[in-house]
């Protein structure tokens, strides 16, 4: 049938040789229930380690709807998305994790948002009773942080499950940010959205591969791509610490003329210890920004390659 849309699936992979073959079945499972769609799956091979490549390779063979994009390296699960983005050919892209987690259930929903005219059909997580309290408890201050700093409004359980449609990823492959923060530029991008909630479904095989510090440098990378409000809170910083300073002054003044001898060495040195730690957080905010600055400048490409079975 000719009047058939292609939907296409990206789906990042790092390690997940396991999870490979489950979620291509789920997937496969939903567009044989769905009329008047073609599909294709892109898998992005994020530097994996494991048996992943031979898995796809074997299963590419076998299928017309499998495809991969491997890395050369590792690069990271936005460059990966993103990656994907790049090759796919379907009028409408959904982005999904491999491990299960994103049910593929959900997929007819997100297209039928989405052919009600919606041009970005997004998912927010449900908590997950079944995570552990850290797990949940730095989730929600992810989000907080990012919101109360950034200038996007992301809501809490926002996720990388989602659907775009044709106008909008050929915008997005126009991005060329070496740290791109997918979730904020769905955000800022604009366009007709509409959002999906879900309950997340247990991880397949393996484990998280985001771990509390990748959680830390994924909100500061977020927070530094979308907004200089930082810098502007060290600067007020530094006012309310010179104003509380000041309050200091009659002290001083008045030990001096009574002729007090001004004791308090470890005061002393903790309020050094304080205020060197303070300088090192502010440049290290600047740094930061420098530091993007400096590798967005190089112009090299933001990722690498090393084969795929994709013919342009």
């Amino acid at each position: 049938m000719t009047n058939q849309k292609l939907i296409s699936i990206v789906i990042p992979a790092y390690n997940e040789a396991e999870n490979i073959p489950v979620i291509a079945a789920g997937i496969k499972a939903v567009f044989e229930g769905l009329s008047g769609y073609l599909f294709e799956i892109i898998f992005v091979a994020d530097g994996c380690t494991d048996r992943s490549m031979a898995v796809l390779e074997m299963m590419a063979q076998h299928s017309d709807h499998i495809f991969y994009v491997e890395f050369s390296r590792n690069f990271g699960h936005q460059l990966a998305v993103k990656a994907g983005m790049d090759h796919a050919r379907g009028a409408g892209v959904i982005c999904m994790d491999g491990d299960m987690q994103h049910p593929p259930e959900l997929i007819p929903q997100l297209i039928e948002k989405w052919e009600e005219g919606y041009e970005v059909v997004y998912t927010i997580r449900k908590e997950d009773k079944r995570l552990p309290f850290k797990k949940r408890f730095t989730s929600r201050v992810f989000y907080q942080v990012l919101n109360r700093l950034a200038s996007v409004e992301l809501e809490q359980g926002a996720s990388d499950f989602r659907l775009l449609d044709r106008k909008v990823v050929d915008v997005f492959k126009e991005f060329h940010e070496n740290e791109p923060f997918l979730r904020g530029l769905v955000k800022w991008i604009g366009f007709k959205q509409y959002a999906v909630t879900y309950e997340p479904a247990a991880r397949f095989s393996g484990h998280s591969k985001y771990s509390f510090k990748k959680m830390i440098r994924l909100a500061l990378q977020g927070v530094t791509s979308f907004s200089i409000k930082p810098l502007y809170n060290v600067v007020y910083l530094g006012f309310a610490f010179s104003g509380i300073s000041v309050l200091y002054l009659p002290y001083v003044l008045y030990a001096f003329y009574i002729g007090h001898e001004v004791s308090g060495w470890a005061s002393l040195i903790m309020t050094i210890a304080f205020f060197g730690g303070l300088q090192l957080i502010i440049l290290g905010i600047i740094g930061i920004y420098i530091g993007k600055m400096f590798m967005q400048v190089k112009l090299r490409p933001n990722y690498i390659v090393r084969s795929t079975n994709i013919k342009i």
